[in-house]
């Protein structure tokens, strides 16, 4: 199983199938997905779909969401990294930073840290120019993190129903100021 990052505290790889009860875990708990439209899994073959889905777009794309793991205790704690999204946002593809965690991993710090080494990993091994993110407009803490990472604010768009915030981390921003890799 491929490592893509690590920082201090966690470890940044592939999923694989043996993490779909830790998937299930996160995605069944309605907290997790209140912003999510509302739609948490409800058996494990569901987060098994999901799971193929994730290993369809590392064959495909080359990339796609990675394990959180806590080095200190070996945990799962959720999912981060970057995904080429081509449906989103109709009539743009792009790679977007995403993350996902367990509710007892919330506050922590941790979407925070694996979404500062995913965008890094983005610019300095995948050489792209620009990263995109969204969070619903009600999903404060989504968009703090987004926000505190330095991304740009572009404009609101609609998903199902759900308005979110249309975010954007340019590669001339990271390549002047490092900080997002502290």
């Amino acid at each position: 199983m491929k490592t893509f990052a690590e920082t201090d505290r966690l470890i940044l790889r592939e999923l694989v199938m043996d993490d779909v009860d830790d998937l299930f875990e996160m995605d069944s708990d309605p907290k997790v997905h209140k912003y999510l439209g509302n739609n948490p899994v409800k058996t494990r073959e569901e987060s098994e779909k999901i799971m193929e889905n994730i290993l369809q777009q590392y064959r495909e794309e080359g990339i796609g969401r990675w394990a959180i793991i806590e080095k200190e205790s070996g945990e799962f704690l959720g999912w981060s990294g970057l995904k080429h999204e081509h449906k989103l946002r109709p009539g743009k593809s792009y790679y977007d930073l995403g993350y996902r965690l367990k509710r007892k991993y919330w506050g922590k710090g941790f979407a925070s840290e694996a979404a500062r080494a995913s965008m890094v990993y983005g610019f300095e091994t995948m050489n792209l120019e620009w990263i995109g993110a969204c969070a619903s407009t009600n999903n404060l803490a989504s968009n703090k993190i987004i926000q505190k990472l330095g991304f740009t604010y572009k404009e609101q768009f609609s998903v199902d129903l759900t308005i979110c915030y249309w975010y954007t981390f340019m590669k001339f921003h990271y390549l002047n100021n490092k900080n997002i890799s502290q």
